[in-house]
């Protein structure tokens, strides 16, 4: 028996690191998704022979239930709330590696400062922060609370001072130094790790959540790790250190994509509308066409970009987009998307946009490989896009100066999707929109995308 447990386990995180693999690409993500729960399952299935839980009755109840409520969530949610739904499933892996690791502490009184003793302190800490602050996440991309940076003075050194006061409680629990009932001492412990999860949370602004989500993940992968040390489990700390390392490259990629580092993302306080004057935004003149006339600008030439946001997922017009892109392709014209790394509310936001609407991956482009083709390209159709173009971020004065951005106004005619003329989430107004090259398009993206599609089919 034990040789076999240990072959499933084997062939699990085999399983694991190959669905990973399959997930860089849409094309293959949901194959890769699919080898990933199949390896969850099996790994589920060995624990069970090999710590002897012989009765199956609640284990096939949760495997059932937790079946449901994914296909359920899985198949209904909108893929404008993806990025709250990944922040709940943060939340929950986070908390249950915390909970492994107490039910661990509960089950071992007295386990003094051993390897795994500070292993359980480890995982509840990453666990228990990785669990309310991906809450808190989930709560500023529901709107439950401000997206706008939650900031009072010193907070940075107030985070520092409790986090100190979290390891010295952690140390004080395990014998290292003070005396005292080490379960009460635990619990203290615990309640500072869930505090400390909000406040690392809330000074970040909307902007920045596509960082928050990722890193978040990665935690979430970090706390599985520690919690598979924790119980001697090898799957658990193969599956949760590639979940682990593979969010703190997307997040460094991020971060990368923003030209910040994850320091500044933490503790900068950035990406709100608070204290900046709006009073400017939107009263320049603007061009704006409507949809013949855009039709026009796009039907006649030889090359066009899309270039989608975060406006295109709110509206779910990826696939009217689609029925546009293959309008101007039948027309001879060549159509590209480009992505930019930080479009949308999470990592990979558009691409999973397009690839539900059926549009082949190898017209997708990103931020390096399509920058240089903006001077020759004919147009561009922004569709609910706006810092990701926002030429401000050239200028040395801008609050998202040195930001890479999408080089759009360099096109012959830029045509922008949007509802009105407010701004991102950098709460900043658009240079772009006042461009001598750029026509404003005004309507809900999927109302007037589908204006387009009879447009385009009607031109000669």
């Amino acid at each position: 028996m034990d040789t076999s447990i240990q072959l499933t386990y084997l062939l699990s995180a085999i399983l694991f690191v190959v669905g990973l693999k399959r997930l860089q690409s849409p094309a293959t993500a949901r194959k890769g998704n699919g080898l990933a729960a199949l390896a969850m399952l099996l790994a589920v299935i060995a624990t069970v022979l090999e710590t002897q839980i012989l009765d199956w009755t609640w284990i096939l109840v949760g495997v059932l239930l937790g079946g449901v409520i994914g296909t359920a969530a899985a198949r209904l949610v909108e893929m404008t709330s993806m990025p709250e739904l990944v922040g709940i499933f943060n939340a929950f892996g986070g908390g249950a590696s915390a909970l492994v690791a107490i039910a661990e502490f509960l089950a071992t009184p007295g386990i003094g400062a051993s390897t795994t003793g500070v292993t359980i302190l480890l995982g509840t800490l990453i666990g228990s922060v990785t669990f309310t602050g991906s809450f808190i996440a989930f709560a500023k991309l529901q709107g439950l609370m401000t997206g706008n940076p939650i900031i009072f003075p010193f907070q940075n050194a107030f985070n520092a001072l409790l986090l100190l006061a979290a390891v010295s409680l952690g140390a004080m629990t395990l014998g290292v130094f003070g005396s005292g009932d080490s379960q009460t001492l635990f619990y203290m412990f615990c309640g500072l790790a869930l505090i400390l999860g909000v406040l690392l949370v809330i000074p970040i602004g909307g902007a920045d959540m596509p960082v928050v989500v990722s890193l978040l993940n990665s935690y979430s992968g970090l706390a599985a790790s520690a919690a598979g040390f924790v119980i001697g489990n090898t799957v658990l700390i193969i599956s949760g250190a590639l979940v682990g390392a593979s969010g703190l490259i997307l997040t460094q990629l991020m971060c990368k994509g923003m030209n910040r580092s994850l320091a500044n993302v933490a503790f900068g306080g950035f990406g709100g509308t608070a204290g900046i004057d709006r009073s400017e935004i939107g009263q320049r003149p603007v061009q704006s066409a409507d949809a013949e006339g855009v039709a026009a600008e796009l039907g006649y030439v030889n090359s066009v970009v899309v270039v989608p946001g975060y406006g295109l997922a709110v509206a779910q017009s990826q696939h009217e987009l689609r029925k546009v892109g293959d309008l101007l392709e039948e027309r001879g014209v060549d159509v590209k998307y480009a992505i930019h790394p930080v479009a949308g509310r999470m990592p990979g936001h558009m691409n999973v946009l397009l690839a539900e609407a059926d549009v082949s991956y190898d017209k997708l482009y990103d931020l390096d490989e399509i920058n240089d083709d903006f001077g020759n390209t004919d147009a561009v159709l922004v569709v609910g896009a706006n810092d990701v173009v926002n030429p401000a971020a050239r200028d040395p004065q801008s609050v998202i100066t040195g930001m890479p951005i999408l080089d759009v106004d360099r096109a012959r005619r830029v045509i922008i999707m949007k509802r009105s003329l407010s701004p991102g989430f950098a709460g900043i107004d658009n240079d772009l929109f006042y461009m001598d090259n750029t026509l404003m398009f005004f309507g809900d993206a999927k109302e007037s995308m589908a204006e387009l599609v009879r447009e385009i089919r009607e031109l000669a």
